[in-house]
């Protein structure tokens, strides 16, 4: 007698229900996505493409700033195009194995860009508080053992957290959100899910502790500044820029771990969908706009690469 197989443990499809209550302006918010994706793409690879193709920008600051837009494309990747797809579908569903792998790369990018930010304020730390001493402890080596780190352990941390959750016998399949996430697949779990739980907890504050180290680095550097006009000038040009995609990264992610877990059915679908979305909505124009437009080599570099394209001037 062959044993009795268990529907609950074989989901092979989820349904994305997050789009319910707004499929009558589907249309709208298709065009609006349409236009926004590619700016974010747009702005994002001429950041990339401007560090890339000139050599004075081959500095460490610059090659985080472009491991950030880089994460910026890959993060967004993990969700545009999917969502694109389920504003013109009838049915809003997506594989089992699709939604592990979108839980994936949407969350491996927010993690990877609180690395970044952290390895960042490193950098800035080491260039103001020990300036001539700066490139013999930031070498290319240690640069690119950053960047390992940057990418690494957000991916090790992801593939840990997807590696629990497949394993769980599942008693559902519908997910109330526009895309697969960790928390909502694993409350779908027939048997209790404590090891998940608390795995996540402790990765959610790991990356919270990022946070709150870089705050307290450029705490300490704004003092540092305060004492000469050069280092105030050097602090507000290229930490300031650090601190406000810090601050939008990190209420980002605030948002969606709080209402995740906590946030209540009665608040409107169309503002639940905001607040889980705010994370991938604006970072990844954010960044690109505050380095591209803020850093004043940066700046001066994407326009000079503007006009010789619109002039078709070449060097």
């Amino acid at each position: 007698m062959q044993p009795q197989m268990k529907n609950e443990s074989r989901v092979l499809v989820f349904t994305l229900s997050g789009l319910n209550e707004t499929m009558e302006n589907r249309y709208v918010l298709l065009s609006l996505t349409a236009l926004y994706y590619p700016l974010i793409v747009l702005c994002n690879v001429t950041v990339i493409f401007t560090i890339i193709s000139h050599k004075k920008l081959h500095e460490p600051m610059y090659v985080f700033i472009c491991s950030l837009c880089v994460n910026g494309l890959y993060g967004t990747s993990g969700f545009y195009p999917k969502f694109m797809y389920d504003l013109l579908a009838h049915d809003h569903v997506i594989s089992y194995a699709g939604c592990l792998v979108q839980i994936f790369v949407i969350y491996s990018s927010l993690l990877c860009d609180f690395s970044t930010l952290t390895v960042m304020a490193y950098d800035r730390y080491v260039a103001i508080c020990r300036p001539l001493e700066y490139h013999s402890v930031m070498t290319s080596k240690r640069v690119l053992e950053c960047i390992l780190f940057c990418w690494i352990s957000p991916c090790f941390c992801m593939s840990l957290l997807i590696t629990l959750t497949s394993r769980l016998t599942l008693c559902g399949s519908s997910i109330e959100k526009l895309y697969c996430e960790n928390w909502s697949v694993v409350k779908l779990s027939c048997f209790n899910t404590t090891v998940n739980n608390v795995i996540g907890f402790v990765i959610i504050i790991i990356y919270f502790g990022h946070a709150v180290l870089v705050f307290c680095s450029y705490i300490y550097l704004i003092r540092k500044c305060r004492k000469s006009i050069e280092g105030r000038n050097k602090f507000i040009q290229t930490c300031l820029p650090h601190v406000l995609a810090l601050i939008n990264v990190t209420t980002a992610f605030l948002f969606d771990v709080m209402f995740t877990r906590y946030g209540s059915r009665d608040v409107p679908q169309s503002l639940r969908n905001f607040m889980a979305l705010e994370f991938i909505l604006i970072p990844p124009i954010l960044n690109p706009l505050i380095y591209g437009l803020n850093l004043t080599t940066v700046r001066q570099q994407v326009m000079r690469l503007i006009f010789k394209k619109k002039l078709g001037i070449s060097e």
